[in-house]
């Protein structure tokens, strides 16, 4: 049994290393085939490495919490809006590097459904970078700063989705624009990008403060990207209400 247990160990069979014994009574015990056995085994390794892929994609996309999808209370969105939000779950968007834009006031439900997405694209062995567009921001700068510009970039361009959060908040410097800018052109068309703002697009001005920037931007972020205005109010605030009438 040591032996065995060694082998899995230099064959990284995390699942056969902890379970191998067990899985010998089971078999026994059902008189299973060495073929049968053999199948068993193997496919609860695979299932083991695949849950555990998931956890670490999880865990490098940087999320702040997790949400999932499945919690998502759909019949507080238009009706509109929830179908188009249905429709994204297929996560068709990210084969085919079209970009989602999520537009709404604060506590409409916009990074629920970012995180949701992400998790859930995770899932599917996908690779996934969480952010705020103001720490992303921070970020640049300071591997400008330190000359590792570059490789911020490769390791950026390599993840399948990008999910930047909290566009319009804050504004920028012409700097900060313009290397946002041309980190987001690198992923035109390849690869997907989510943004979740607050602002129309007509009001993204405010933000980066350069008339011909900001048109061009708006230009290769939205063409044909999935662009869903969600409207009402915010559930924070229902949810306060509830608890205080209760």
């Amino acid at each position: 049994m040591n032996e065995i247990e060694k082998l899995a160990h230099k064959l990284k069979l995390g699942y056969t290393k902890q379970n191998y014994s067990a899985s010998i009574s089971e078999a026994m015990d059902k008189n299973a085939s060495y073929e049968d056995f053999l199948k068993i085994l193997l496919t609860n390794e695979l299932v083991h490495r695949e849950n555990n892929g998931i956890k670490r994609r999880i865990r490098i996309a940087r999320f702040p919490y997790l949400k999932y999808l499945g919690d998502l209370k759909y019949d507080a969105f238009p009706i509109e809006v929830a179908n188009q939000i249905r429709e994204l779950t297929s996560l068709k968007f990210l084969d085919e590097g079209r970009n989602v834009i999520l537009v709404g006031n604060p506590g409409v439900g916009k990074t629920h459904t970012a995180i949701g997405l992400g998790i859930a694209s995770c899932m599917k062995q996908k690779n996934v970078l969480y952010i705020t567009v103001p720490n992303l921001i921070t970020e640049l700068k300071e591997s400008m700063t330190l000359n590792q510009l570059t490789n911020y970039k490769k390791k950026f361009i390599k993840y399948d989705l990008v999910i930047l959060d909290e566009l319009g908040y804050i504004g920028f410097d012409k700097e900060g624009s313009e290397l946002l800018f041309n980190l987001l052109s690198m992923r035109n068309e390849s690869k997907s990008i989510l943004i979740t703002t607050n602002l129309s697009f007509s009001r993204w001005e405010e933000i980066f403060n350069d008339p011909t920037l900001t048109a061009a931007m708006v230009d290769r972020l939205a063409h044909k990207a999935t662009v869903i205005n969600i409207k009402g109010d915010s559930y924070r605030i229902r949810e306060t209400k509830e608890w205080l009438n209760n």
